[in-house]
Order: structure tokens, then C-alpha cells, then sequence
């Protein structure tokens, strides 16, 4: 005859006494509360006490969370580095976005160029490199509106943006055509 388990008792271990809950350690059960609490942390945006408490977790040797907590704090330490980074002129943070595209981190780069023009709003070099992110990241309507206000403001614009291969998405796009050939249009 089969054995017929309630549902409810699956989860319990069997004993000669019957059934009972299976011992929890109390150390594993500590560390996946540590492990909740710097997730929490993390989800709040206090990166450096998640930071922290991630670090705490790595030390205690629990091999089944290793890699998720090294992902987590890898996080952690590109959201501070952000955070703490000081530039010494709105070029040397342009140049620093240019590399977060040419590296693929266009939403951290998306970040720079806008903090530029929230502190320079007539940077045309900003609405340049604007406009080459959108290119790549195929938002036409963005690159063209970025693009024609780097021209408006400096009209060597037009010239660079007629080389760049940045721009190759666009170069089918009649208004684009129109903004970098005003001449033939």
C-alpha cells in the first residue's frame, strides 16, 4: 500500500516518532537574514551600508551565495565610484562620457552629458554626444533634436557630425540628411 503524505507535511522529516519541522541552523538562518537585510539595502539606495553588509556575508564563507553577493557588490562599487567621482572641468566629464558609450554604459553616460548641461545648458559638445547615444541607442527622434541643437549652437557641428560613422543609423533618415545638407534641401 503507498504511503499517502499530506501536502501540508511534505516539507517536515520523518522520524520514529512521527513527523517533525527539519532543524534550522542558526548560523545559515543569521546569514540569510544578513543576506535580506544588505538586499534591502541595496533596493533602498544606501549602497554603502549594502556594501557593507555584503562584504560581512562574503567573509562568513557561504558558498551557495558567493556569486550573488560578488554580483551585488560589484554594483555596489560602480554606483559609490559614480557617486564619488570629481572632475576637474566639464571637458574632462565630457570625456568620461564618451568613454561610458564607447564602452556601452549608455544610461551612465546619458547621466554625465545631462549633468553637464545642467551645469553649462549652451555646452554644444554636450548636445553632440547627446546625439551620437541616441544615434546608437536607435532613439531618432532624440538624436535629431540633440543634433540640431549642437548646430544651432556651433555650427562646426554639422561638419563633424557629416564624418562620424556614430551616425551611420541615421544617414537613410531625410531629416537627418536635411540638418547636416541644409545647402541642398
Amino acid at each position: 500500500m503507498k504511503d499517502v503524505r499530506d501536502k501540508k507535511d511534505a516539507h517536515k522529516v520523518r522520524t520514529l516518532a512521527g513527523r517533525s519541522k527539519p532543524s534550522v541552523d542558526p548560523a545559515r538562518a543569521q546569514l540569510l537574514h544578513q543576506y535580506e537585510t544588505a538586499m534591502k539595502l541595496f533596493q533602498e539606495g544606501k549602497v554603502d551600508k549594502a556594501k557593507t553588509a555584503f562584504e560581512a556575508i562574503l567573509k562568513a564563507d557561504a558558498a551557495d551565495l558567493v556569486e550573488r553577493v560578488r554580483v551585488h557588490l560589484a554594483a555596489c562599487s560602480r554606483q559609490l565610484e559614480r557617486k564619488s567621482r570629481n572632475f576637474a572641468n566639464l571637458e574632462e566629464r565630457y570625456d568620461y562620457a564618451i568613454s561610458l558609450v564607447n564602452t556601452g554604459f549608455y544610461e551612465d553616460a546619458r547621466e554625465q552629458l545631462n549633468a553637464i548641461l545642467k551645469e553649462r545648458p549652451a555646452a554644444d559638445f554636450a548636445y553632440y554626444g547627446l546625439a551620437v547615444l541616441e544615434s546608437l541607442t536607435g532613439r531618432v527622434e532624440e538624436c535629431l533634436q540633440h543634433l540640431s541643437e549642437a548646430i544651432r549652437l556651433n555650427a562646426n557641428n554639422r561638419v563633424q557630425a557629416r564624418n562620424d560613422s556614430d551616425f551611420q543609423d541615421m544617414a537613410d533618415d531625410p531629416r537627418f540628411t536635411e540638418l547636416l545638407y541644409p545647402e541642398i534641401a
